[in-house]
């Protein structure tokens, strides 16, 4: 994929090494006394390394690199010690990299550590979304549940948040053994019986693919969800605007990169809220 990384201009590098502590996912190297770029799973690209090259050695580009992976990231810095794993905790929620924050801690919770719980609560509006920690619903929409002949206020079926594509941690529990919804941002509000249709039992997934800036990342996002989970079903769920057209494609290019065979529901709904 295309993105911007960190580039090391070994002509100008003199190997003073002030740039590794800086760099909070441990991704940069010295390497035969120049510093190196040891992996680009490891660089986010933010570029905090930056301002701490005396010799201007260190530039963001936009290049084809791989995904930066926060799992390997977090993986290689705890090697360094609880302080190193701190800083690069404190590091995600000072950048408002609320989604990498997110599956960090879900990762140490695994783990049997609260370490990025505390920096989750420090900083509970980050990226100015407030409440963007994942949470899951399930059992409570299962205790909740009115059925389809409900009298009075309709409870949501929603099961999870947050639910926008940008803020979701693809190893969140509720995607495991998950039905998925992949919708554009409308069709909840143009189709009337949306929940009860399809969110009802599902996980979801929003996003517009007209006004959303880099797709690119959906796609690499969708297709993460789709390879580290056991999915058993995709809807994918469009406007019938032509510009509309996006939502499909960039679930089905997710679904290839996934390597996975899981069978995709395509509906398109009308200007009027109906099924086409």
């Amino acid at each position: 994929m295309k993105r911007k990384i960190v580039r090391i201009d070994t002509d100008k590098c003199n190997g003073c090494g002030v740039c590794i502590p800086a760099c909070h996912e441990g991704a940069i190297k010295i390497v035969n006394g120049k510093a190196r770029l040891s992996e680009d799973a490891l660089c986010d690209g933010l570029g905090a390394c930056l301002g701490e090259c005396p010799q201007g050695a260190i530039a963001i580009e936009e290049r084809e690199a791989d995904e930066y992976s926060e799992i390997a990231a977090l993986e290689n810095i705890m090697k360094e010690g609880p302080e190193a794993l701190d800083a690069h905790l404190k590091h995600l929620k000072d950048h408002g990299e609320v989604a990498y924050l997110a599956e960090a801690t879900a990762y140490l919770q695994k783990k049997g550590s609260s370490m990025g719980e505390k920096h989750q609560g420090d900083n509970p509006t980050a990226c100015g979304c407030p409440g963007s920690m994942t949470q899951d619903f399930r059992k409570k929409a299962s205790a909740s549940d009115q059925g389809d002949k409900a009298v009075g206020p309709v409870s949501s079926a929603l099961e999870q948040w947050p639910i926008q594509l940008r803020l979701l941690n693809p190893h969140a529990p509720f995607f495991q053994d998950a039905d998925l919804v992949v919708s554009a941002d409308c069709v909840a509000f143009t189709f009337g019986d949306f929940h009860r249709k399809f969110l009802k039992g599902k996980a979801l997934a929003l996003f517009c693919p007209k006004l959303d800036l880099d797709l690119e990342e959906y796609v690499e996002k969708l297709s993460t969800i789709l390879r580290d989970n056991n999915i058993r079903s995709v809807t994918a769920l469009r406007m019938e605007v032509p510009c509309c057209g996006g939502t499909v494609s960039i679930v089905e290019e997710a679904l290839k990169r996934s390597g996975k065979n899981i069978i995709m529901k395509e509906y398109t709904i009308s200007l009027r809220g109906e099924i086409i």
